[in-house]
């Protein structure tokens, strides 16, 4: 690894983002590689942007757009402004603690990773979770098995390693721009021959409130994702929209500085 990049998407978290950030810094600098932390602001609705060029240090990029375009686009943004050989994508709020980050990066060295997970199942992690979100995440898993063979048992935490080449390879082919998101990265990152995908551990502190959008916004949320699941799967195994030989319709997208796949 010459180089590791973190891009961590944030949508409205100037509460806490200060602080986020400053925590990740903390743990990356006991890594003996060079690396950068790419905050991408999801849409300018709050003053997040400014809390986090209060922190003064060089390995800090805040990038970002005018209107939120989902955490997809964000990290796909995040990777346009990238230099690492590594990349990585962390989930902003706190929930997830950084230090899980060391472990993954030396598992990604040493077992010569195309992708690394963190990993709620993971028999080390160590995890706070409410019972009806475990009960969620399991179910959501046995269908993503189903559909597409991957042999991990958690596809969903936002805390993710990956090869800068199979990036090159897959983002441009990327249709998901919210919900199934991660799997439709993995699903056709498997499908082009990425097939060393290894689970690790973590630890979470789920900040709950029965306000929360996670209450209000439940059942819309689960409906989307498993429509954006099966959208994949149809793509994939059916339409075989995302092999190479595939025509796809391009557009050169000038923000990400490279094509996407518009449909």
């Amino acid at each position: 690894m010459k180089k590791f990049s973190l891009i961590v998407p944030v949508y409205k978290q100037e509460k806490t983002i200060k602080a986020n950030i400053l925590s990740i810094l903390d743990v990356l600098k006991t890594i003996t590689v060079p690396f950068e932390i790419i905050p991408v602001i999801d849409g300018i609705l709050d003053n997040s942007e400014g809390e986090i060029k209060k922190i003064k240090d060089s390995h800090v990029h805040v990038v970002g757009y005018k209107n939120n375009r989902g955490k997809g686009y964000a990290v796909r943004y995040g990777f346009a402004h990238a230099g690492g050989d590594v990349i990585g994508f962390l989930d902003a709020g706190g929930d997830l603690k950084p230090e899980a980050l060391l472990v993954m990066l030396a598992q990604f060295e040493f077992q010569d990773a195309d992708v690394v997970l963190g990993s709620k199942r993971h028999p080390d992690s160590k995890v706070d979770y409410p019972t009806y979100r475990r009960i969620l995440s399991w179910g959501y898993q046995q269908i993503v098995k189903v559909l597409f063979g991957l042999n991990v048992t958690d596809t969903q935490v936002g805390m993710k390693l990956y090869k800068r080449k199979l990036l090159e390879d897959v983002l441009p082919r990327l249709l998901v721009k919210h919900f199934a998101f991660d799997i439709e990265i993995l699903a056709v990152a498997y499908h082009l021959g990425y097939r060393k995908i290894y689970e690790s551990p973590v630890e979470i502190n789920f900040f709950f409130s029965k306000t929360s959008m996670v209450w209000s916004k439940l059942f819309r949320v689960i409906y989307n994702m498993i429509t954006d699941t099966l959208a994949v799967f149809y793509r994939l195994k059916i339409k075989r929209y995302y092999d190479n030989a595939s025509k796809r319709k391009w557009r050169f997208d000038p923000e990400l500085n490279f094509r996407i796949n518009v449909g």
